[in-house]
């Protein structure tokens, strides 16, 4: 049963998610990490295009 989320949440969630990931293990990369958050939260394009922007300014 999916549950409906509130407009940006899933991107908070992912966001919340490679921040926690990062602090495990610093040598992964954000681009993987990425990738698997957009797996993992189904982010649309347009949201993973906006992660991929935002830690671009890391």
């Amino acid at each position: 049963m999916a549950t409906i989320q509130p407009k940006g949440e899933k991107l908070r969630q992912a966001v919340k998610w490679i921040s926690g990931m990062r602090q495990e293990d610093e040598t992964r990369p954000i681009p993987v990490l990425i990738e698997e958050a957009s797996n993992q939260f189904n982010l649309s394009p347009k949201e993973e295009d906006f992660l991929r922007s935002f830690y671009e300014k890391d």
